[in-house]
């Protein structure tokens, strides 16, 4: 739980009484690899902290292929924001690639937390920003070589190389597994 009051007081302060009162307001949840925390054809209906583990965002293309738009790591905020606020239908799907362990805010009490606490909206804002920020990067650009866009990744998720699936990391980067594996035996 303290890494979750230590990520929101990133954004803004809050004293110990409204502490307090987000720690009532969440649940501790865990998620096996493979699970889905989000489903498209559902509404998302939570938001959740990332404790422990690796999530993916993907979704399938208009050939049925399913492409992974981001990765969410440790000590972030996740959800199907744009969605979660409409309260409509997603089209995307946030993965477990790992076991995962979350602190969990359900809708009610994501939306309680802004009648009661005068600074949360402005906190929430700040975290939602990070969220849509990380969903909406498309994947690497496809313009360079397969080569450079694996570096570039090792660069931006260096923890996440030898925790998550390699078909992940090729679905990410638009390659095929054996050349992923091809470009990995090439630069090591």
């Amino acid at each position: 739980m303290d890494e979750l009051i230590n990520y929101l007081l990133e954004f803004g302060q809050l004293n110990q009484r409204q502490i307090d009162l987000i720690k009532r307001k969440v649940e501790i949840a865990t998620l096996d690899k493979g699970e889905y925390f989000s489903e498209a054809g559902k509404i998302p209906r939570q938001v959740a902290f990332v404790v422990e583990g690796i999530f993916r965002g993907c979704y399938y293309n208009n050939k049925g292929e399913e492409i992974t738009r981001c990765f969410i790591q440790e000590n972030s905020i996740m959800c199907d924001y744009v969605n979660f606020e409409a309260n409509t239908v997603s089209s995307d799907y946030i993965q477990a690639c790992t076991d995962c362990t979350l602190i969990v805010f359900s809708r009610q009490n994501w939306e309680e937390l802004s009648q009661i606490i005068v600074e949360w909206d402005a906190i929430k804002s700040k975290m939602v920003q990070i969220c849509m920020y990380q969903k909406s990067r498309k994947n690497p650009v496809i313009s360079q070589d397969a080569t450079t866009r694996y570096l570039k990744f090792i660069e931006n998720y260096p923890s996440l190389v030898n925790r998550i699936p390699l078909s992940y990391i090729s679905s990410y980067l638009g390659v095929t597994q054996q050349s992923l594996s091809r470009i990995r035996k090439n630069i090591s």
